[in-house]
């Protein structure tokens, strides 16, 4: 007979079981469990039937045409089961942790194997990773202007072992108008704070979180509450770097791109940058002057970042000037923050 757990359990067995979101596709896509696979009891249009039904007509008539869709598909379940399961235990969730993950828990007891449901199904885990977020840890905020080499810095920081939570990675994006270029389409919010949580349960509380200074915003996605109050709260390591070298890492960074899209970015911005930068910046990409446009961009950036950084509740701001040394450069900072946190 099928078990049920709660969330953090689990979680904490998802790491040597496969999990099983027995929801709808449509239901998978908008967010699921890291690491999850789709075997839906019914696909999007089955669901809505259901659905419309039991609203209709009850819970005895919505599991009778229920039945009668799953019916012909309990064979071809068990059969994809089998080629994703690498042991004789699994984890199932549908929404709710109601009739849809009973009755696969069932099916695929039938085929064998042992079977685990998590209590309150995908919402409970919802729930559960929202109230996470607000653990505290011992989170520095690295900023700096744009340019500046954060994720240089962050790189050669995870290289190290440091704990380094990736925001601009998950969401695909890197925070700037420029930022979704050769990007892959960004995940839903959703699956964005999935994803988030599934880096954040491995850390250990006890050590430094490293995290880039962002917006609230990164992209179309929003950073959750919780965790944005944390790092908002977090002291702040500031990098400087000489504004020739940061102009020189945004034209290797971005002047490989269609011309067409960097100017489609840059009008995006045109009423802050306002008319006169805006015409010289469209001008200079147009002639291939990227020095001159990435040079506009940072007058922009400059200021907008300077008046984020004001805004912060943390006042604690520690600032180091970047060498031509990237390996004195991480010392420099691991040191800082050795300081903050002993």
């Amino acid at each position: 007979m099928a078990i049920r757990i709660e969330a953090e359990q689990f979680l904490s067995q998802s790491d040597i079981m496969t999990v099983v979101d027995v929801r709808s596709p449509a239901e998978y896509l908008q967010g699921h469990i890291p690491g999850a696979m789709n075997i839906p009891l019914f696909d999007d249009r089955e669901r809505a039937v259901v659905g419309t039904i039991y609203k209709n007509s009850g819970r005895e008539a919505s599991i009778l045409k229920g039945l009668e869709l799953a019916g012909p598909k309990l064979s071809m379940m068990v059969k994809k089961l089998n080629t994703v399961a690498d042991q004789k235990a699994v984890l199932v969730h549908c929404w709710r942790g109601g009739m849809r993950s009973e009755s696969m828990a069932w099916l695929f007891e039938q085929a064998g194997y042992s079977v685990s449901v998590l209590d309150g199904g995908y919402k409970a885990y919802r729930k559960f990773i929202r109230d996470r977020f607000s653990q505290p840890l011992k989170i520095v905020v690295l900023g700096g202007l744009t340019g500046s080499g954060k994720t240089e810095i962050l790189e050669a920081l995870a290289e190290k072992g440091e704990q380094v939570l990736d925001l601009e990675r998950l969401a695909f994006h890197k925070g700037s108008v420029f930022g979704g270029l050769g990007q892959p389409d960004q995940p839903t919010n959703e699956q964005f704070e999935n994803d988030i949580y599934a880096e954040w349960e491995k850390y250990d509380p006890g050590k430094i979180t490293w995290i880039e200074d962002e917006s609230r915003m990164i992209g179309k996605l929003c950073i959750p509450d919780p965790l944005f109050d944390q790092m908002n709260r977090s002291p702040m390591i500031m990098i400087e770097t000489n504004r020739e070298e940061r102009i020189r890492r945004l034209v290797s960074e971005y002047s490989d791109f269609e011309k067409e899209e960097l100017e489609g970015a840059i009008l995006k911005i045109s009423e802050k940058l306002g008319g006169a930068n805006t015409k010289t910046a469209l001008s200079a990409i147009t002639s291939g002057d990227f020095d001159t446009a990435a040079g506009l961009m940072l007058v922009y950036y400059d200021k907008s970042y300077t008046h984020s950084v004001d805004k912060r509740l943390n006042k604690d701001i520690f600032t180091i000037m970047m060498e031509n040394d990237t390996g004195k450069n991480v010392t420099a900072v691991l040191n800082q923050a050795r300081r903050l946190f002993p």
